[in-house]
């Protein structure tokens, strides 16, 4: 049996993240902000919902928990899924609101959307998620997108969507991967993303 570890650090939308990883067949999620359960779990989701400072802010006000993650991911190679801005976090830096320092996981800044005429921001509603080489957890297909930054500059693309321009939909690198839509409401394809990440054995 799995354990999973789905960071709770006021920054997610945590029911419905839980509740996809159910119905994509895990038996033992843990909502949690504990660095103990975290460096125990075999693998850890970080959500993320609102702007980036504030949600890098959240993480580090809990004592232990980047420390705990960055044993577990980055040290001991436990598969890690960031979604949305718990991807943008994966990053050296966001530009939202002034620069901020992320995780530095993987290299790249989270920028906004160039504005242009007729370009909605943010991006919102279902989009195209195009591989750009093959990875075991993403896959072609349709996804739900809500967000008006994107990660730019970034080497470790998996796959890419398009508003305005390019955009990174997914990064990966190693035992690491990140979604810049959301799996919990991107119906069959969503819950598919997620029982392939279930499943994976970097």
């Amino acid at each position: 049996m799995s354990s999973i570890a789905l960071i709770d650090y006021g920054a997610g939308n945590l029911r419905s993240v839980h509740n996809a990883l159910v119905a994509a067949g895990a038996d033992n999620v843990a909502v949690t902000a504990d660095p103990d359960v975290v460096a125990k779990s075999d693998r850890i989701v970080l959500p993320g919902v609102g702007a980036f400072a504030a949600c890098m802010n959240g993480l580090s006000a809990i004592d232990g928990l980047i420390a705990a993650m960055e044993q577990r991911v980055r040290g001991e190679g436990a598969p890690f899924l960031g979604i949305c801005v718990g991807m943008q976090l994966l990053a050296d830096a966001g530009e939202e609101h002034g620069r901020h320092a992320g995780l530095g996981w993987i290299a790249g800044t989270v920028r906004a959307f160039d504005p242009a005429p007729g370009l909605r921001i943010p991006h919102m509603g279902w989009n195209d998620v195009i591989p750009a080489a093959p990875h075991p957890v993403i896959a072609a297909g349709e996804a739900y997108y809500l967000h008006s930054y994107h990660f730019a500059d970034a080497i470790d693309v998996a796959a890419t969507s398009s508003h305005g321009a390019t955009f990174t939909a997914a990064v990966a690198k190693d035992n690491i991967v990140g979604v810049q839509y959301h799996p919990e409401k991107s119906q069959a394809y969503g819950l598919a993303t997620l029982e392939r990440f279930l499943a994976w054995r970097p």
